[in-house]
């Protein structure tokens, strides 16, 4: 029998027309001299296929010019090949890194990705919920999600595989990815203390969101841990963003004892911190230390660079798509959560205080 060219007709050994069109899965099985189960699993990207066999369906395919078409596949599976992913807002540069990490992930596994942004509306987040799980996509991916209870309960009920990422709270029963938040701030505040800092306040992020309850906890373990007093009026309420790391910070540098350093639960917090800070003719860090979280990409470029708890928000990105695959791949596996390592990048925003201040 001779191998056939795509698109011409070939005749077997009896005279009879054998293949006309298009090279199909069972022609590159035939050529290779495997079965069309093996062809379908090197197609797919399984890992159970030998090396040497993986490269004969692999080179029976460039030679019958066969183009494995991902629709057909999806639909043969029952997927749509698109995953859901809701998140707040696209011009935060926290989110997009999480999302450029969960674009690179998703396009390397042959998934494309439906982003819906919710503005931090706890009823858009729950609408846009209902409303994607209903046959739209084959997933979700919700970042620093609002409102868990509302929706989630549904959605275990009902089998419909999600990741929650960056979600701190308690989550039985979800699969999560995050970061070691309460690690990464004690990290930051042990920094400022061996700096020589004891007069040290906090920004925390939004009340919602329970990143923010573990770094207020983080700060308040460190705190504890060098035997330093912590003042309530030294923890002002934040929103993870520049106006309310701004707003905060005026309150605490117009008191009469403001604190030497102040630590910010994001970068973008930080920066309104410096902003204040400008304005009232005080240097950082000569005058007041300042430290962030996340390690957004503006973090290294500013003037002093921001010292920063690093998030690895890309990471947090792929590794949710991966997670969320494999809830795909195997339904009946155990929801896991997962903390990436955060680690503290020291730059320029932080210095020993000019005046050293006793304990109380």
């Amino acid at each position: 029998m001779r191998r056939a060219t795509p698109g011409s007709d070939t005749s077997d050994a009896s005279g009879g027309t054998a293949r006309q069109g298009p090279a199909t899965i069972f022609d590159v099985a035939l050529v290779a001299g495997v079965s069309y189960a093996t062809v379908s699993r090197v197609i797919n990207g399984r890992a159970n296929v030998r090396g040497e066999t993986r490269q004969r369906v692999e080179a029976a395919m460039r030679e019958l010019g066969y183009v494995a078409h991902v629709s057909a596949r999806a639909l043969a599976r029952g997927r749509t090949q698109v995953i859901g992913l809701l998140a707040e807002e696209v011009c935060n540069a926290f989110f997009t890194e999480v999302i450029g990490g969960v674009d690179q992930e998703a396009s390397a596994q042959g998934y494309d990705f439906l982003l819906c942004t919710t503005h931090a509306r706890r009823e858009k987040e729950a609408e846009y919920v209902a409303r994607l799980s209903r046959g739209m996509v084959d997933g979700l991916l919700i970042v620093l999600p609002r409102g868990l209870p509302d929706y989630v309960e549904r959605l275990r009920e009902d089998a419909f595989p999600f990741v929650l990422i960056d979600y701190d709270a308690d989550a039985p029963g979800c699969s999560v990815v995050n970061a070691t938040s309460r690690a990464g701030t004690r990290a930051a505040i042990r920094h400022l203390i061996e700096l020589g800092h004891r007069r040290i306040a906090l920004i925390t992020g939004r009340d919602a969101v329970g990143a923010s309850h573990e770094r207020l906890a983080g700060y308040q373990e460190a705190m504890a841990e060098a035997g330093l007093p912590v003042m309530p009026e030294d923890i002002q309420p934040g929103d993870f963003l520049g106006i309310g790391g701004y707003a905060a910070a005026s309150l605490l540098l117009s008191r009469p004892d403001p604190p030497t350093a102040i630590f910010a639960s994001s970068d973008l917090a930080a920066f309104g911190v410096i902003r204040a800070a400008q304005e009232r003719r005080l240097r950082v860090p000569e005058d007041l230390s300042v430290v962030g979280f996340d390690d957004i990409p503006e973090a290294g470029w500013m003037t002093p660079a921001l010292t920063t708890v690093r998030q690895p928000l890309r990471e947090m990105g792929r590794t949710a798509v991966r997670q969320l695959l494999e809830r795909l791949e195997d339904p009946r596996s155990s929801p896991a959560r997962l903390a990436l390592e955060t680690e503290l990048i020291v730059r320029g925003s932080t210095a020993p205080p000019r005046v050293t201040t006793s304990a109380g």
